[in-house]
């Protein structure tokens, strides 16, 4: 499938480039209220803590690309990264990661990838995520506040 970005990986492929690759970032891009109220992954022992940038910003959901791509950009930069850093982007389903992965990929930055899941991934039987793929449901490591 053509994507406007490197690709689609599972959350333990992202899981395994960050704990090997010293070069690369986790962005989730879901909102405060998710961060804080879900939760947000861990990282490998050793890793930079993950970029937090919402891709739209709540309660209003409105999304600025460009401020996006700015903020994002600075993050990556201060931390020691650069455009040939490997760039994985997380949101709750894989829906906001693919579109925050194309905006970078377009300002410039040659590895960006989505984490074709998530964090929580879609509703099982019940109605309940976290629980049939993404972050979570692979037992990779995160927290609540």
């Amino acid at each position: 499938m053509n994507h406007p970005y490197e690709g689609d990986v599972t959350a333990e492929a992202c899981w395994n480039a960050l704990r090997n690759d010293p070069d690369s970032f986790l962005v989730d891009v879901r909102t405060s209220a998710e961060w804080n109220f879900v939760g947000f992954p861990e990282m490998p022992e050793g890793h930079r803590t993950p970029i937090f940038a919402e891709w739209q910003s709540y309660p209003a959901m409105s999304i600025d690309p460009s401020g996006f791509a700015a903020k994002v950009s600075g993050a990556i930069e201060a931390a020691g990264g650069s455009r040939q850093s490997r760039i994985f982007f997380l949101c709750r389903s894989g829906a906001r990661s693919m579109s925050s992965a194309a905006t970078m990929t377009g300002a410039g930055f040659e590895h960006c990838f989505n984490v074709a899941d998530g964090f929580e991934g879609p509703p099982d039987d019940e109605g309940h995520r976290g629980r049939v793929a993404g972050w979570k449901a692979a037992g990779l490591p995160w927290r609540q506040k």
